[in-house]
């Protein structure tokens, strides 16, 4: 929603952290008390005044800024204003991971923040972290607390975009719509969409098929509560949703970057 929308009612005797995450398009704003996450917004354009409205509310301890798309000056001076620390995710900040990614400054820092938050979840465990979104991406937790590293692939509207562009007879078929998909489609835009969602849920399977038999599956993204119910489910609750795994990530670096201090 826009920051216009946002109306804040916090305990004013607590502080909080405040966490941001810029993506290509559209910025997720949070705050959290410790673990806990009290509030979130999503706004199309992040502008100073949107930070000073949730601080006005909301006292900001510390906070937490990351962005896939470029450094914002005029925002980090506006989070200084706000808070009394302030954090940027970039590749020199310590993490309560480690990377073992050969190039960890060419790393999205999403990805970074979706792991780190897996690493808070499930300590201890395997996981595989899928961030279903425009592009999606699989990136592998180890029980040690190290990325290992990952993979890259279409998001379910560009597979659907790239079949329309590059065929001449094949609708675009909205795939991210909520809906029942067929197994098997009994015409074009059924077959499309099950290609698509399906092919993608077995994608998400065969790569946790690969990793140990205790290993969990967490779903992020804007597509996780559309692929959620396609892939498999080996082991009871190995299959998780967490839309907000990526801000709660941001928060669990920004506590250990205080812890630090």
């Amino acid at each position: 929603m826009r920051y216009s929308a946002i109306l804040v009612n916090f305990v004013i005797a607590m502080s909080y952290n405040l966490v941001i995450d810029q993506g290509n398009s559209t910025a997720k704003i949070a705050v959290f008390e410790g673990d806990s996450l009290v509030e979130q917004w999503r706004c199309e354009d992040l502008l100073p005044e949107v930070l000073r409205r949730v601080a006005v509310s909301a006292p900001i301890e510390a906070a937490i800024y990351c962005s896939v798309t470029h450094h914002s000056e005029n925002i980090i001076v506006t989070l200084r204003e706000i808070a009394g620390k302030v954090y940027e995710l970039t590749s020199l900040l310590p993490l309560p991971i480690t990377i073992g990614y050969a190039t960890p400054s060419s790393l999205g820092r999403d990805r970074i923040a979706a792991v780190a938050g897996a690493r808070a979840m499930l300590p201890g465990r395997t996981v595989l972290v899928v961030d279903a979104g425009t592009a999606i991406t699989y990136d592998v937790l180890q029980p040690d607390g190290n990325f290992l590293g990952g993979n890259i692939a279409p998001g379910l509207w560009l597979r659907a975009e790239a079949l329309n562009r590059h065929t001449e007879r094949l609708p675009l078929v909205n795939v991210e719509t909520p809906g029942d998909v067929a197994l098997w489609g009994t015409d074009t835009p059924r077959a499309i969409t099950a290609g698509i969602v399906r092919g993608v849920a077995g994608e998400i399977d065969y790569y946790r098929r690969m990793l140990p038999d205790d290993a969990a599956v967490i779903l992020t993204g804007g597509d996780a509560v559309r692929l959620a119910p396609f892939v498999p489910q080996h082991h009871a609750a190995d299959v998780i949703v967490e839309p907000a795994l990526v801000v709660r990530g941001l928060n669990c670096i920004l506590q250990y970057n205080q812890a630090l201090q």
